[in-house]
């Protein structure tokens, strides 16, 4: 580790340091000799990264309980759509939660926290990346029965079936992600990774496989489902359009399809905005590029848990009005979860 060339030492997607003959080295633990190189940034760097890092935490975790306690609180919350958007925000959460943690990991060039703590952390950041997209699944699903077989979605999709299937991709997700952990980060051990690293060095059949369950097959699933969607809301919003124009009397039914559109256009935004935070990532983690290039692209990610409650507050009203009752305190009057927060007044 004290040779004269430069050296580069990455771990997963982090960068380690750069050693030049030019500075005097400094290790992550001083007392091993087989300690990672620390990277060097000015104090500076240091404290812009820091806050930067800690506001986008704050308020990742502050809207996305917002969310939650909203739909958790009201009863007329309580629909299959909303406890999916329930789901999505607890993952969000969590990935606000860890935020910290990988910041640290990141800007320091070195893991301080210890092995055990090393496979939490990763199992939780896989998790959550996990449980976004597979709540974006059950949103696409929903939306497509909602709109292409309106008729069906009350015996289809029911609060009881959306928690179960909630339930079981949490279930699914966590024992993947911890097998993967697991069994990828022991088999690191074995290597010659550097003291003070926290990545998983996954082998190409790990690779593909989850390249494969927690990328390629939901996002197609979803593009799908969703190419379906528009289709349809798009002639149903066409046929009912042209009735009112005529002067026809519209059907309660038509008008609560043209509702059921609006909402799959919502969400149509949320899963856009999903994908182009993502499909970067993915694409780039499989090429040969600067590891600061990967860094960027994983904070882009995390950017998008705090921007899907930024879309509720712009396309429901409940949202908005929730959020007034919460920050007043109003929500601790008596049956204030029994409250009408569909109306004005």
């Amino acid at each position: 580790m004290k040779g004269e060339q430069n050296k580069l030492i990455t771990g997963g997607d982090s960068l380690m340091a750069y050693k030049t003959e030019d500075h005097e080295t400094q290790y992550c633990f001083p007392a091993i000799n087989s300690s990672c190189i620390k990277g060097k940034r000015s104090r500076y760097e240091y404290s812009i990264m820091y806050v930067c890092v800690s506001l986008l935490s704050a308020w990742t975790v502050f809207l996305n309980l917002l969310v939650i306690i909203s739909i958790s609180h009201f009863k007329k919350l309580h629909t299959p759509t909303n406890l999916i958007i329930l789901s999505m925000a607890v993952g969000d959460l969590l990935m606000g939660l860890v935020m910290p943690i990988d910041a640290i990991r990141l800007i320091e060039t070195c893991w301080y926290f210890g092995e055990t703590f090393c496979k939490l952390f990763i199992l939780s950041f896989g998790l959550a990346f996990s449980a976004s997209l597979s709540n974006l699944v059950l949103i696409a699903v929903d939306r497509y029965v909602a709109v292409c077989h309106p008729l069906l979605y009350p015996q289809k999709i029911t609060t009881t079936r959306i928690l179960i299937s909630i339930c079981l991709s949490w279930v699914c997700f966590s024992t993947y992600n911890a097998t993967l952990v697991i069994n990828n980060r022991d088999s690191t051990l074995k290597t010659d990774m550097c003291y003070g690293e926290c990545s998983v060095m996954m082998g190409y059949a790990w690779i593909v496989t989850d390249l494969f369950i927690s990328f390629i097959f939901p996002c197609i699933l979803i593009i799908i489902l969703y190419l379906r969607v528009f289709y349809v809301a798009h002639q149903q919003v066409k046929v009912i359009n042209a009735l009112m124009k005529g002067g026809k009397c519209v059907m309660e039914g038509s008008v609560r399809r043209k509702s059921e559109s609006k909402a799959a256009l919502t969400l149509g935004i949320i899963v856009t905005v999903y994908l182009l935070c993502f499909i970067p990532y993915y694409i780039c983690s499989f090429t040969v590029i600067s590891s600061t290039t990967i860094s960027i692209l994983t904070w882009a990610i995390n950017m998008n848990s705090g921007l899907n409650p930024l879309i509720y507050a712009l396309f429901y009203p409940w949202f908005k009005k929730t959020i007034k009752i919460i920050l007043t305190l109003r929500i601790f009057q008596p049956a204030s979860s029994l409250m009408n927060i569909f109306t004005e007044h």
